[in-house]
């Protein structure tokens, strides 16, 4: 297996930068939106690393908040955030003039923990733990500055009890693609900007020369052998892009029977009827299994282009990560049964299915 210059997701960012700036002995304060009432332009979990130079890495506003802490720090000092080096609690927006002054929504009131970066603030343990994909939960008493670090569940917005802030670092989001192309290129491409970690999977010597792109992680390894070895957990989406059921079908069953949230291959309808009717005769996969199955993979936008079709599949990955019910979305298979009803749209080639 083989990467070039992965891309960190952001949270990774603003911790690593942080540590960084510790270690360089540089006074650094953790920014950690807590909660936050009515319209908020970055949600509770949101993270902001700065230093006593005024440098800044990640948000917790529209910006004006940012540069009000950032000119705190560079010319006031450690001690005008954090009072005698400990972890402050500050709230913006709380009256009108406020959430004008710092570019709130109108309403909007954002809490904010502020926690001096020291040795005890254990970054680089919780660096490791995340490139580790394991999950943590990070507990910092705002009395003292200490740290506890212990496992976690992968998601959740920090509870602030009493003096104790707990926040939640899972792994980052990751997309394993089954077969290396043009789709591929381009679903990695946004996958990439999403903040995903994407590695691209196919065995056939002649597609590796378009399989390299800066931060992807390609693998010459047969599918199935790569789905094993990663062991697929909640923050992984698998999509099978190759329609060769040699390459894609013992893939298939080995993410769908895994803790994925996101399982799909491509395809027209036909092949996909196909598919799950080979999957449950010649391997056993029962209707429930093979339900979880998003096929053909994507949301219905009547896509025809490769670049439309990863935009297509991307955005029902996104959609269910972000826990979307079914409901709410229309994917491939039933759009184009309703249009194809009204005789507004044809059948597409399998290559062309969403």
């Amino acid at each position: 297996m083989s990467g070039v210059g992965a891309v960190e997701d952001l949270d990774t960012q603003v911790l690593r930068a942080a540590d960084a700036w510790q270690a360089a002995g540089l006074p650094v304060v953790l920014v950690t939106v807590t909660r936050t009432w009515g319209s908020s332009p970055r949600p509770p979990g949101s993270l902001m690393a700065l230093n006593g130079r005024g440098e800044s890495v990640g948000s917790v506003s529209g910006g004006c908040i940012e540069d009000d802490l950032v000119r705190r720090l560079r010319d006031e000092g450690l001690d005008a955030v954090c009072a005698d080096g400990r972890p402050a609690l500050l709230r913006y927006g709380i009256s009108a003039d406020q959430a004008h002054r710092f570019g709130l929504p109108c309403g909007g009131t954002v809490e904010l923990v502020l926690e001096p970066v020291a040795a005890h603030s254990r970054l680089p343990a919780l660096l490791q733990a995340t490139e580790q994909r394991r999950s943590t939960a990070r507990r910092l008493d705002l009395r003292t500055g200490a740290v506890q670090l212990d496992a976690g569940r992968r998601d959740g917005v920090p509870v602030l009890d009493g003096d104790v802030l707990v926040t939640h670092f899972g792994p980052r989001h990751r997309l394993v693609l089954i077969g290396a192309g043009d789709l591929a290129r381009f679903l990695a491409q946004m996958a990439l900007g999403l903040q995903f970690e994407v590695i691209v999977c196919d065995p056939r010597q002649e597609r590796h020369a378009g399989a390299a792109l800066d931060g992807v992680t390609v693998s010459h390894e047969m599918p199935d052998d790569l789905i094993q070895r990663l062991r697929p957990d909640v923050r992984t989406a698998v999509v099978a892009l190759t329609h060769d059921p040699k390459l894609d079908d013992l893939a298939l069953i080995d993410a769908l029977q895994s803790d994925a949230f996101y399982v799909g291959a491509i395809g027209s309808r036909q092949h996909t009827a196909l598919r799950r009717a080979r999957l449950r005769e010649h391997f056993g996969l029962d209707d429930a299994v093979l339900d979880t199955l998003h096929g053909p993979a994507g949301l219905f936008i009547g896509s025809k282009t490769p670049a439309e079709i990863a935009l297509s599949i991307m955005a029902e990955v996104v959609a269910v990560k972000n826990g979307l019910p079914r409901a709410t979305r229309q994917p491939v298979a039933e759009g184009k049964a309703l249009f194809d009803g009204g005789g507004a749209v044809r059948d597409l080639p399998p290559i062309c299915a969403v």
